[in-house]
C-alpha cells in the first residue's frame, strides 16, 4: 500500500495540497494526515476528488515515526519533525519505509511525503 502523508496550514486550500502530492508523481492509494487536520475541508475534498479513503493519525503514533526531515513548526505543534512523513509511515504500517520524503507546495502552504508498507 503507498500511502501520501500531509502536513499543511490552516491557510492551504486543496490546490496547495494537490500540487504537494503531485510534486512526488505518483499514484497513492490512500491519504494521511494528523488526526487534528484530517476533517479540514482542503485535505477531505482532495480525498474525494481522487476518490482515496482518509486516515487520521493520532498524536501519539506521529511522534513515534522516524522522520527525514525537521520543521520546527512541526516538531511545537505535533511533537513530530515531519507531519507529512510521520503520517504516511504510520497509516502504511509497521514495518513502512519512505519512498520520498515530505516535498513542499509551491506556495509552500502544504507539504506531502510518500510511504509504502503492508497496511490494509
Amino acid at each position: 500500500m503507498i500511502v501520501a502523508g500531509f502536513g499543511f496550514r490552516s491557510t492551504a486550500n486543496v490546490g496547495s495540497l494537490r500540487s504537494a502530492l503531485e510534486l512526488h508523481g505518483v499514484a497513492p492509494d490512500s491519504l494521511a494526515t494528523a488526526s487534528a487536520k484530517a476533517k479540514a475541508a482542503p485535505f477531505i475534498d482532495l480525498a474525494q476528488a481522487l476518490g482515496l479513503p482518509v486516515v487520521a493519525v493520532p498524536a501519539n503514533e506521529l511522534v513515534i515515526q522516524p522522520v527525514q526531515t525537521h520543521s520546527v513548526a512541526s516538531h511545537d505543534h505535533y511533537g513530530t519533525a515531519s507531519v507529512a512523513e510521520a503520517a504516511a509511515l504510520a497509516a502504511a504500517g509497521p514495518g513502512a519505509r519512505l519512498l520520498a520524503a515530505r516535498l513542499i507546495s509551491p506556495d509552500r502552504l502544504a507539504t506531502c511525503a510518500i510511504a509504502i508498507g503492508d497496511a490494509t
